[in-house]
């Protein structure tokens, strides 16, 4: 009798499981999951009534392991390491392109896969140098892929305002990432609120048209009300994204900000006008030369 393979797919932050969901539908792979955060609602909402195991569970039935990364979490980090105690091979799709490094990294404690994918030849660049020792593999990026698809239905349901000129920003954890994982909110030299407020103070400049409103979508790891303060203070001008898609979001935006968001590439598939807002001097990491930068605008 055959026995039939199965990857385990871990997945918790929402940029890897982005990737991997798209991945195993567009390639029909027999999977079983270990899930948690908001990996769980974004494979539900591809893969409706999937069940999910404990990473253990999944170690012990799996053949191989694909897995995401994630900053919020230790999740594939321990997937790692159990796949390689079983002597099961584990593959990490890694989703972005910066930031390559710290991934893998717990405690001081490294744990790599046996082998690290990538979704195009930027990324490829940037994790040979990271990981010269390591076999690394492209994947036409699955996540992309399956938004060109979704682009080309969503054009004729979406309706947007006419003369009207929205701007949407796409929040990052910036100050949340920075405080869990050095104890210093503003580690980086700036954060998701201080690159909204350059936004604000220089939104004349982003366009030659009046600003008729500007979205702010919150990150999946954003807590609830996050942005309040700055409807309060804006309330004709500013909303707060509430249980849409990004897509969707894009959709209705003539013009989409953020700082290193995955969200801003997308934007450039779905041929928007995509701005970095990065404060300060610190350069943008994203290799996408149509990424505009706002501080060239000044």
């Amino acid at each position: 009798m055959e026995v039939k393979e199965f990857c385990l797919i871990v997945a918790h932050d929402a940029g890897g499981a982005e990737i991997l969901v798209n991945y195993v539908v567009q390639k029909k792979v027999p999977c079983i999951f270990a899930l948690d955060g908001p990996a769980i609602k974004i494979f539900l909402r591809k893969i409706p009534g999937l069940s999910i195991c404990s990473l253990e569970q999944g170690i012990q039935q799996a053949s191989w392991v694909l897995c995401g990364t994630s900053w919020q979490s230790d999740l594939e980090w321990r997937a790692i390491k159990l796949a390689k105690k079983r002597q099961l091979k584990v593959v990490t799709f890694l989703d972005h392109w910066v930031n390559y490094q710290e991934r893998f990294v717990r405690n001081g404690i490294r744990q790599l896969p046996d082998q690290i994918w990538v979704g195009d030849t930027d990324a490829e660049k940037v994790a040979q140098s990271c990981f010269p020792d390591l076999p690394i593999r492209v994947e036409d990026n699955p996540y992309l892929l399956g938004i060109k698809k979704q682009l080309a239905s969503l054009q004729y349901l979406v309706k947007k305002e006419e003369n009207k000129t929205v701007v949407l920003f796409v929040s990052e954890n910036i100050s949340g990432h920075a405080l869990l994982k050095y104890g210093d909110k503003d580690y980086f030299g700036y954060t998701e609120f201080g690159a909204l407020d350059f936004l604000l103070e220089n939104l004349c400049l982003v366009s030659d048209k009046p600003i008729d409103k500007l979205i702010i979508r919150p990150h999946p790891s954003d807590e609830k009300g996050k942005y309040s303060v700055y409807q309060k203070k804006f309330p004709e001008l500013i909303t707060v994204s509430e249980n849409s898609t990004l897509l969707k979001d894009i959709s209705l935006a003539d013009i989409v900000a953020g700082c290193e968001s995955m969200a801003l590439v997308v934007a450039l598939v779905a041929e928007k006008y995509a701005i970095s807002c990065i404060p300060g001097q610190q350069e943008v990491r994203l290799p996408h030369s149509k990424i505009h930068r706002l501080k060239n605008m000044l």
